[in-house]
């Protein structure tokens, strides 16, 4: 068994190995990465020759977490993991965008990473450590690859930089990326940040490529070592010289014509298809010899061919003339146009629209019943704040059904949620949910929706700190050609035929989240401040136009939100409020229409009462405090009777709580009885309390306090007590002894 191990260092010392050689050896590539308790599986599988008919690369890659690894079972009936969850999805698609630009363009045979977390510790974060795993699968192999890459997480706790933070130093920290790179480019960033400035993300950018430079070393030596340094030869594209030169000659111009014309987008695509059908009726024309299936092939060279050229044609245009598919400039925004409460029925409701880009975003208020538990493997806990991204077909004029929630809907959503939750306050009673419908789509739906749910948010009248808008950035760089423009608010073939897509949000203040994946090599952070420098200018002017449509919050809530009263009650009264079995909150919500719900948080009683109306929330807030409030003397309380004896009544001023009118203070007249006065079990009362005995506890009612004193009333004076009683007849001796024999 030849098992090859190589560890690399961390900045604070920690250490990470890979080691290959022992498990999964059938696969083309496996590499067991650890990191202290945290270990992942990494393999790779790729088939020997593309599949007839494929032009693209066919890579899967697939994150999964086994509930073992960290001592659990799953839920569920089966009890057993399922189909992946958000965050799996999430972390598949960190290392897929890092892997995928750097397969050769020529090569379609289809390539199987997966990634299964096997054991943790839940301190060291295992999706930092994904897609090194991956990378130095593939680097196990003789798959034809760019790399090798690595990821790293970098995050920024008191203002230092920390690679690979754990989960617990997480929780101070004012920025979180995830950045992959090769050991020369930065390939994919994805994070958030709590509104810094675009100076600190590059400085993370830095040290994040630092940390990742060793690991590209030590898969290069362990490629070498295995003998996989030299990669197979393969043949996934037959090609015609004389035929591509000839779209080229014919059809380019044509192409940059079109390019310049500012067309909308399905007529620029039907002026391009144009072109091209022309062309292939010319072709035909002057190949009569070729058979139908010869022309079949021939035709689709032509489209590659043509596709390259259309590419070539508007990237010329935008480098030298300056000029875009839409006749923009590199810098210009396209027209914006906004919307608040379109809806009648959502609690809000916004439409934002940039140019051929359009999301209809609503926001919902709920309960703590709303929440959503997350049941991860390594994350339980309950999510406030909620948004879900949808992409339908007609969205782009598709004519196809639409099915369930893909892997890019979860990670478009999950962008936008990064963008917008640092901005609803903490305190915030409400569990939010925004759902972003695109109704139109081109280029940059997902910041479209980061514009809308800042709309729709302050349209429910969430508090917002403040608001949020979001861009999409572009670049056109050609390898061995310093010239490049860096372009804002992209079209879809802007970022389709462009080497960068980089979003990001953020306030006037500053950053809250980005995402930015690269196509090109050679890209510098001299670029990249640019880009950064183009992009503010541009959320700022984005924001300037929400702003006009709405520029703060609603005051008040519309009428149809539920409302929510929250306050803290004593530890101690949490156990009375709920009752034996959850009696006592269950009738208090039937006899109010209120739904309660009461957690301990930090040793404090956490309640939340919500209605459609006030008056079932002041019924319950009443109920509530009735129960935690502790009575005090000379205070007035509607009480109910509970029972009655000869000497009194006895009153319940609150839940559970119980005191003695005694006939004697019902009224200022004497009353021979309880009844002369009217009063019988079950009757409401309005009684005073007089005194709490210091060693009972219990309470002294008075009723005849709240009445006006009769003119002329004389107190009855008590008969003296006797003092001259003599002494204390001895007890019998019989009785005592009795007594103690007894004992």
């Amino acid at each position: 068994m030849n098992v090859i191990t190589k560890t690399v260092s961390l900045p604070d010392g920690r250490t990470i190995s890979i080691e290959t050689g022992k498990l999964a050896k059938q696969a083309d590539g496996a590499v067991m990465l650890r990191m202290n308790n945290t270990m992942l599986l990494a393999t790779v599988c790729g088939a020997k020759d593309a599949a007839p008919g494929t032009d693209f690369m066919p890579l899967q890659c697939d994150y999964k977490e086994k509930y073992s690894a960290v001592g659990r079972f799953p839920g569920g009936f089966t009890k057993r993991e399922g189909r992946a969850g958000d965050y799996e999805i999430l972390t598949s698609r960190l290392v897929d965008r890092a892997l995928r630009p750097l397969f050769p363009s020529d090569y379609h045979a289809e390539v199987f990473v997966n990634i299964t977390l096997f054991s943790a510790d839940g301190v060291d974060m295992p999706d930092a450590l994904a897609g090194f795993a991956a990378s130095a699968a593939l680097a196990c192999t003789d798959i034809p690859f760019d790399g090798p890459i690595s990821e790293v997480r970098v995050a920024r706790i008191n203002g230092e930089f920390v690679i690979n933070p754990t989960f617990e130093q997480l929780k101070g920290a004012d920025m979180d990326l995830m950045v992959a790179a090769t050991e020369e480019n930065i390939m994919m960033v994805e994070g958030e940040m709590d509104e810094v400035p675009e100076s600190a993300l590059l400085e993370a950018l830095k040290v994040a490529h630092a940390a990742i430079k060793p690991m590209c070393q030590i898969q290069k030596e362990l490629s070498k070592e295995l003998g996989k340094d030299v990669k197979r030869e393969y043949c996934h594209e037959v090609n015609d010289e004389d035929l591509r030169a000839q779209v080229k000659n014919d059809c380019y111009q044509k192409c940059y014509d079109i390019t310049k014309s500012a067309l909308e987008k399905h007529e620029r695509f039907d002026a391009f298809e144009a072109v091209r059908e022309e062309f292939k009726v010319a072709y035909a024309a002057a190949h009569t010899e070729l058979t139908e299936d010869e022309l079949a092939e021939k035709n689709a060279l032509i489209d590659r061919y043509y596709h390259d050229v259309e590419k070539d044609a508007m990237r010329r245009c935008i480098l030298d003339e300056g000029v875009r598919l839409d006749g923009r400039k590199t810098t210009d925004i396209r027209p914006i146009w906004c919307e608040v409460n379109p809806l009648p029925g959502p609690h809000g409701s916004a439409i934002f629209t940039r140019g051929e880009t359009q999301s209809l975003s609503t926001t919902t208020l709920g309960t703590k019943l709303d929440e959503k538990m997350v049941d991860d493997v390594l994350d339980k806990s309950y999510m406030r704040f909620l948004l879900h991204y949808n992409f339908p077909p007609f969205s782009t004029g598709e004519a196809r059904a639409q099915r369930g929630v893909g892997r890019r809907e979860i990670g478009h959503g999950h962008l936008a949620w990064r963008g917008l939750k640092g901005q609803i306050p903490a305190d915030f009673p409400y569990t939010v949910r925004v759902v972003s419908d695109i109704l139109e789509s081109n280029g940059s739906s997902s910041m479209a929706t980061v514009c809308a749910g800042t709309l729709s948010l302050m349209d429910a009248g969430v508090p917002l700190k403040a608001p949020v808008s979001g861009i999409a950035m572009g670049l056109i760089k050609n390898p061995g050609e310093d010239k490049y423009a860096v372009l804002s608010d992209i079209l879809g073939d802007e970022d389709h035929l462009g080497d960068m897509d980089f979003k990001t949000t953020g306030t006037l203040k500053g950053l809250t989240a980005t995402q930015m994946d690269i196509k090109c090599d050679g890209l510098s952070y001299e670029i990249l401040e640019k880009a950064l420098a183009q992009a503010k200018a541009g959320r700022e002017h984005i924001l300037g136009e929400m702003m006009k449509t709405m520029d703060h919050p609603r005051e008040d809530y519309k009428p149809h939100v539920p409302r929510i009263e929250a306050f803290n009650i004593p530890k101690e009264f949490i156990g009375a409020v709920i009752g034996p079995g959850g009696k006592i909150i269950q009738q208090m919500q039937e006899e109010t229409g209120a739904t309660i719900t009461i957690e301990e948080v930090d040793g404090v009683g956490k309640v939340q009462v919500s209605a459609p109306n006030k008056d079932s929330i002041d019924a319950a807030l009443k109920k509530i405090k009735a129960i935690v409030a502790v009575p005090e003397i000379g205070e007035t309380y509607d009480g109910v009777v509970r029972s009655v004896m000869p000497y009194g009544c006895f009153v319940e001023i609150m839940p559970g709580k119980d005191g003695l009118l005694h006939i004697s203070e019902i009224d200022w007249k004497r009353l021979e009885s309880v009844e002369e006065a009217g009063i019988k079990e079950g009757d409401n009362i309005t009684v005073k309390l007089l005194d709490i005995d210091p060693k009972t506890g219990k309470y002294k009612l008075s009723r005849r306090a709240l009445l006006p004193k009769p003119e002329g009333y004389v107190e009855r004076e008590r008969r003296p007590r006797r003092e001259d009683r003599g002494e204390r007849r001895p007890r019998r001796e019989g009785n005592n002894d009795q007594h103690n024999n007894q004992q």
